[in-house]
């Protein structure tokens, strides 16, 4: 098994994106890319409230555990820069401040690269109206979120949130990555 990091906008979203693929064996939301020096309790990690005023630094992220046998990063790629705006900085739909931005945090220098490449490509090719503006930065540090994120869409479908937010990324996902879907 490899691990990928992401951030790119609420937790909530992608991880329900994510565990519908193929070779993905598991994704937790966490946080990642902050300041502990502005955390109460620096042995626990960031909380939800903390992370949430914006405050902080850290971004809303998850942590996907995928076999590269079954799935390439080049696709958690594809995956990842089709699932949420990667031209806006520090906001994604309603989400606004740093904690929803979007950012790769790669676990080692082939990860980077392909990273950087993507970038490029898709800049290269207009692919967006804009630039994308997502961040490429090394893991420090991963902080799994509470329990009661974890599978929020799975445990949570029948909420507005869901149904207005999360559902239609997960159709645009269907449509656009069915030959990925578990």
């Amino acid at each position: 098994m490899k691990t990928a990091i992401f951030a790119n906008g609420c937790f909530w979203c992608t991880e329900a994106v994510f565990a519908m693929l193929r070779g993905v064996d598991s994704v937790k939301p966490g946080y990642t890319g902050g300041d502990l020096s502005k955390i109460a309790d620096r042995s626990k990690g960031p909380t939800y409230e903390e992370v949430s005023n914006g405050n902080t630094g850290f971004a809303e992220a998850i942590e996907i555990k995928y076999d590269p046998a079954v799935i390439s990063y080049e696709d958690l790629l594809a995956v990842y820069f089709n699932t949420h705006d990667p031209t806006t900085v520090n906001r994604q739909g309603n989400d606004v401040g740093a904690q929803y931005r979007s950012a790769i945090f790669y676990i080692d220098e082939e990860q980077k690269q392909l990273a950087e490449k993507t970038i490029e490509e898709l800049n290269n090719s207009k692919a967006y109206d804009k630039p994308v503006v997502t961040e490429v930065q090394p893991l420090e540090v991963f902080y799994e979120a509470e329990d009661y994120h974890h599978e929020y869409y799975k445990n949570h479908e029948g909420q507005p949130y869901c149904q207005l937010v999360i559902a239609p990324k997960l159709e645009k996902m269907q449509k656009r990555f069915a030959k990925l879907l578990k």
